[in-house]
């Protein structure tokens, strides 16, 4: 918990990774709390997560997260290994091989390998994402 002037900060961090709720520093023990959702093209989105927050604080069970896929979650998880390992200066070939295994990578072709082709995407789109594409993670889906 932090207090400024302007407002109060609480971070409760059995909450996944923590949630950061930021209130009135007035606030007393048992005011309620009220929560402001933008009427915008995220607003959709904004609602899922009060949803989810009401359940949690209610003591309901908590839906899973339908912002990502489980394919989704595992291509997200490969793009920031491959740019960490990228930072740490390892090869494009090195990369692919912890990721795939060193046995699929060896009995490859590396130049033509999909494998080469496949980190290559991975790195681009970490790259994208550390970028600011990250904030699409916080959203549903469009429909054009």
């Amino acid at each position: 918990m932090r207090i400024t002037p302007e407002e109060l900060h609480l971070l409760l961090r059995d909450i996944g990774p923590g949630l950061h709720l930021v209130a009135d520093p007035t606030i007393q023990p048992d005011d309620p709390l009220a929560i402001s959702i933008p009427i915008d093209p995220d607003g959709l989105d904004r609602l899922a997560a009060v949803d989810r927050l009401l359940r949690y604080l209610a003591g309901y069970r908590v839906p899973p997260d339908r912002r990502m896929t489980a394919p989704q979650r595992r291509r997200l998880k490969a793009m920031l290994r491959a740019i960490d390992a990228r930072r740490h200066r390892a090869s494009q070939r090195e990369i692919a091989q912890v990721l795939f295994g060193v046995e699929r990578i060896a009995e490859e072709q590396w130049q033509s390998s999909p494998f080469r082709d496949t980190v290559r995407d991975l790195l681009s789109d970490g790259a994208a994402m550390i970028a600011g594409g990250y904030l699409k993670l916080l959203r549903f889906r469009r429909r054009s």
